[in-house]
């Protein structure tokens, strides 16, 4: 917090993460009762882990898919992704992760055969105000879902507090404040050990690593040029004004590199700030306020 007085911890389990929301004093109820909603609200909209979502309904049915107005900045900003990482950073990798195991009933078996991934205008023919789908087809909005979801919380837990933060698996959103938030960066090979620290002063950072979500051969980042799991990026780190917008970074960096996807934002001098851990050892990262890196 802003100060070291004493703070209140809200932790609870939503949409497969652990979440801890940190405010001075514990929050009204009204403001729990809204965010549960929020969280339940998008799990109903963008979940294929069940049956009765409207990413399953999508899944089963081509034609329009309404969204709603507070939801559109993801599809939006999964568009902009997609242009940016050329296809590689997309929504259509549901299909693929089932098959490969990663599905509603968490197998983790790959099939024989793995599906290819299609590309944005084969099946979405529209995407403002609706989903306008050609075919069907299972959507997985994992790359930005989540950091969407934090910052809907925060946009729910800043009316009722100035000071507060919002993690939720580790994707953190953070009220401005004086005196700067100390964030670890987990080691990938070890979540015991960090491999670094950064000082976040408002915003959010957000990670994505290949050590998450393991089986058999695969990892849940998957390249859709190749259908198959990134193999040339460990683990990276995002600093942005949101957590969706890092998050989605995040993603695209296993995909593309920093100098292509940076000229696209102006949030400082170098565009975004990251850092990315690479499987050779090497490591990239721009001038973060506080960085310490201990490899």
């Amino acid at each position: 917090m802003n100060s070291p007085a004493a703070v209140h911890d809200w932790v609870f389990d939503a949409i497969g993460t652990r979440w801890t929301v940190t405010t001075p004093a514990p929050l009204p109820d009204d403001v729990v009762d809204a965010v549960r909603a929020e969280i339940d609200r998008i799990d109903l909209a963008w979940s294929r882990f069940r049956d009765d979502s409207a990413v399953a309904e999508m899944a089963r049915t081509a034609g329009r898919h309404p969204i709603a107005e507070s939801d559109q900045p993801l599809v939006d900003w999964y568009r902009r992704l997609y242009r940016l990482t050329r296809g590689a950073a997309t929504p259509l990798v549901g299909q693929t992760l089932a098959d490969a195991g990663y599905d509603a009933d968490y197998t983790l078996r790959p099939a024989a055969r793995v599906a290819g991934i299609p590309g944005w205008d084969e099946v979405i023919a529209g995407h403002d105000g609706a989903l306008e789908l050609r075919q069907p087809a299972l959507l997985d909005v994992g790359a930005a879902g989540k950091g969407f979801a934090a910052d809907r919380v925060a946009e729910i837990v800043g009316r009722a507090t100035d000071d507060f933060v919002v993690d939720a698996g580790g994707d953190m959103v953070v009220s401005p404040r004086t005196r700067g938030l100390r964030v670890a960066l987990e080691h990938p090979m070890d979540p015991t050990k960090a491999i670094g620290v950064v000082t976040l002063d408002a915003g959010a950072i957000c990670a994505s690593a290949s050590n998450r979500r393991v089986w058999a051969d695969w990892h849940h980042i998957v390249d859709p040029r190749t259908a198959s799991p990134a193999r040339e990026v460990l683990a990276t780190w995002v600093i942005a004004p949101s957590a969706m917008e890092a998050d989605g970074l995040a993603t695209a960096l296993f995909f593309t590199p920093a100098a292509f996807l940076r000229g696209d934002f102006d949030h400082h001098a170098e565009g975004f700030h990251h850092v990315t851990v690479r499987r050779n050892g090497s490591v990239e990262h721009t001038a973060i306020p506080g960085l310490e890196l201990f490899l």
